[in-house]
């Protein structure tokens, strides 16, 4: 796109976003943020992009997850750490049902922007401006917290680059072994109410025995050693977003360079406005949410911005409906898709059309409403004849109880135990694994038809 810049998106219409007070203070945090190195790399973002397009004829599948919305105060090594190991564990059981690859990318390292229902919210009476995400202001419900701040903006920054330094050291240094992350898994199977787990669990075991069999020399076994690991955030804050955006010296093309992937939410997706303005022109893998209100016309003309060379890897569609509403909206967006020839990849987002308040007031997602909206995306892209490429959570590897259901039986009485989220519920540890195990299941019956004989996946 020859006459798009990276600031074209200032003058269209503009949602989810706060009106900074302080325009001398903005200007000076954008200024000090261009100057920053990017927090992600051109080559990273191409290799991903390449990757996920064969997630789109089956050749792998994306697993995409971590926080609703990263926190200041809740930073920690031991909580990145515990997310990047529960979704290594969430990996291997995909791989294993899958028997492609599976790439794996973190809701991390600047997921800090949230789009909120109402611009204000009231408590005991009192109406103050929405929380937005620590990047923008600070959930204390006081006027003076409320208030959005820039300098945020690079205290973000700042915890992102730390995140993703330490990701880097564990997807290389031997935190990743294949054989270190099943020892988790079966440290999950033995207890007795993940059973039914076991006998899945078990021919993992079998299959790295076989590995080890057949002499797979300790040279050629740094593959199991090691993972590509990739980052994405919703890309909601566009002057952060713009202060790091740069030119990429090989291609000359623009770079998103605040995360590998970045998406479009349901809120934030008009046609005309500002995010799909910017996100048009930076050569990232992009994601764009897709809710029940939009239209067929929509997504035609959001594909085209979005994807105008029809590029294998470059758009992603989330499917976030709800469970029960699937078969209503996902066959028509599908369809639309196969009309235009689009390259697209499917992904299942389960998590933010199950939202619902619990008996004991907490905002919470049951378990089998998350578990039947994926059984209910498999079963529209096996009747369509279509390939579903990947499934989207919001999850911590934490042991919170902000999710009901599951193994464990998180009862509405339970969540305010470890009720931890800033925003919006998100799936334990256990629950996590329990999900890739039952999403597993269904890969796998996916590969196999009624007479057990393996079908083409792509």
């Amino acid at each position: 796109m020859s006459d798009w810049t990276k600031t074209g998106w200032r003058s269209r219409p503009r949602v989810q976003m706060p009106d900074y007070t302080d325009a001398a203070a903005l200007a000076d945090v954008e200024a000090k943020l261009s100057k920053y190195p990017p927090l992600v790399f051109a080559g990273e973002a191409r290799r991903l992009k390449s990757v996920l397009g064969q997630a789109a004829k089956g050749e792998a599948f994306l697993l995409q997850g971590g926080d609703c919305a990263e926190s200041f105060d809740q930073f920690s090594a031991d909580s990145i750490r515990d997310t990047f190991k529960v979704m290594l564990q969430m990996a291997m059981v995909l791989t294993f049902g899958a028997k492609v690859p599976v790439i794996k990318v973190g809701r991390m390292a600047g997921q800090f922007a949230k789009p909120r229902s109402a611009p204000t919210e009231v408590v005991d009476g009192v109406e103050l401006p929405s929380y937005r995400g620590d990047i923008i202001n600070d959930l204390a419900f006081t006027p003076e917290a409320r208030i959005p701040d820039p300098a945020r903006m690079l205290q973000a920054y700042t915890q992102s680059a730390a995140t993703l330094n330490l990701i880097r050291a564990f997807s290389t240094g031997g935190y990743a072994d294949v054989n270190e992350v099943h020892r988790w898994i079966l440290g999950f199977t033995e207890s007795e109410e993940a059973e039914r787990f076991r006998d899945m669990a078990n021919r993992i075991t079998d299959t790295l025995d076989f590995i080890r069999a057949a002499g797979v020399s300790a040279e050629r076994q740094h593959t199991l050693r090691q993972v590509d690991f990739y980052t994405s955030h919703e890309a909601l804050l566009l002057e952060y977003e713009e202060a790091l955006c740069r030119v990429d010296s090989t291609t000359g093309k623009w770079l998103a360079g605040s995360g590998h992937l970045l998406w479009i939410g349901d809120r934030t997706r008009q046609p005309d406005g500002a995010h799909v303005e910017f996100l048009q022109g930076v050569q990232n893998p992009i994601g764009l949410k897709c809710g029940p209100s939009l239209t067929s016309e929509d997504l035609k003309v959001l594909m085209a911005k979005l994807n105008p060379q029809n590029e294998p890897g470059r758009l992603t569609l989330i499917a976030r409906f709800g469970a029960g509403k699937v078969a209503d909206h996902l066959p028509r967006l599908i369809r639309t898709v196969e009309e235009e020839g689009a390259n697209v990849l499917w992904v299942c987002d389960p998590m933010h059309g199950n939202t619902i308040k619990s008996a004991t007031g907490y905002k919470t997602r049951p378990f089998d409403y998350v578990l039947r909206e994926v059984q209910e995306f498999f079963a529209v892209h096996r009747n369509m004849g279509t390939i579903p490429g990947g499934v989207h959570f919001e999850m911590t590897g934490l042991d919170v109880t902000e999710c009901t259901g599951g193994v464990q039986a998180v009862s509405d009485e339970d969540l305010h135990d470890r009720y931890h989220t800033a925003c919006d519920p998100r799936l334990n540890a256990s629950q996590s694994l329990e999900l890739a195990f039952l999403v597993a299941e269904e890969l796998t019956a996916r590969r196999n038809d009624g007479d057990g004989r393996q079908v083409a996946v792509g």
